[in-house]
């Protein structure tokens, strides 16, 4: 574990240099987020009012923390990286090095959004309490499992954008692969929470990556509910492993090839 946390800790270091290009890229995040609160106190005609269980103040700090999430992955760049180490030959490297390349490229991808995600989650919150005056009721537990769940759902996340990458196995480009995901997670996991949405497409939701990447930590940090707690952390474990077992797959899979196919 300590070649990997010495991985991040470079990337990390690494990027502290662009603070101000990471600063600069807020204001389009800014924008989208104004947009969106303007958007839902249009929708709310009365602050208080519930809609599938949510007022104005919980529908709007959702769309924050899970715009947060996914507007700070960078997951683009991550499938774009592993799909031209995997086209241009560079991953041949890799195969011999004293490291598996799953975990090194989660490694460092996670220490290279951890200061945007740090800037952001600062940046976010102060956007939320400028425009609602208050934040969630939440105790000291409440945040710490927040942030559990919520750097899970990070490297679920980075795990299942690494197996999208891994496609370029298989195919030229698997960048109309993360095209489609990133739609997916955008248009049904980061506007809309899963209560919006037919009880039938619900049970549905709440099985995919959706469940354990975005709603579940944005679930918690509006309206915490010990029992919604272990649920999505069982879940995210689970998904852990899947998402690790398809990625090693793949990865020995394509591994396989190369061998095969002489390099």
């Amino acid at each position: 574990m300590k070649k990997y946390f010495f991985i991040f800790k470079s990337e990390l270091m690494t990027n502290m240099q662009y603070v101000f290009n990471i600063l600069t890229g807020f204001i389009a995040y800014f924008l989208l987020m104004y947009i969106f609160l303007n958007l839902w106190s249009y929708i709310y005609s009365n602050p208080n009012e519930l809609i599938n269980g949510y007022n104005m103040n919980q529908m709007i700090w959702y769309v924050i923390v899970t715009e947060l999430l996914w507007g700070t992955l960078s997951g683009r760049a991550l499938c774009k990286k592993i799909s031209n180490d995997v086209k241009g030959g560079n991953i041949a490297y890799n195969i011999n090095k004293p490291y598996n390349y799953i975990w090194y490229s989660v490694s460092s991808h996670l220490g290279s959004c951890t200061i945007r995600f740090v800037i952001y989650l600062v940046l976010s919150m102060l956007t939320g309490y400028l425009f609602l005056h208050s934040f969630p009721s939440l105790n000291i537990f409440n945040i710490i499992s927040i942030f559990i769940v919520g750097f899970l759902s990070l490297i679920i996340s980075t795990l299942l954008i690494t197996f999208i990458g891994l496609f370029s196995f298989i195919v030229e480009d698997s960048s109309p692969f993360y095209w489609l995901y990133s739609k997916f997670m955008l248009v049904l996991g980061t506007i809309f929470p899963i209560e919006y949405f037919p009880s039938w497409a619900q049970s549905i939701l709440k099985y995919s990556p959706i469940y354990v990447t975005s709603y579940g930590p944005a679930k918690l940090f509006v309206n915490f509910s010990y029992y919604e707690l272990i649920n999505i952390l069982i879940a995210q474990i689970i998904y852990l492993y899947i998402a690790y077992f398809l990625c090693t797959l793949m990865y020995k899979k394509g591994v396989k090839n190369l061998n095969v196919n002489g390099g």
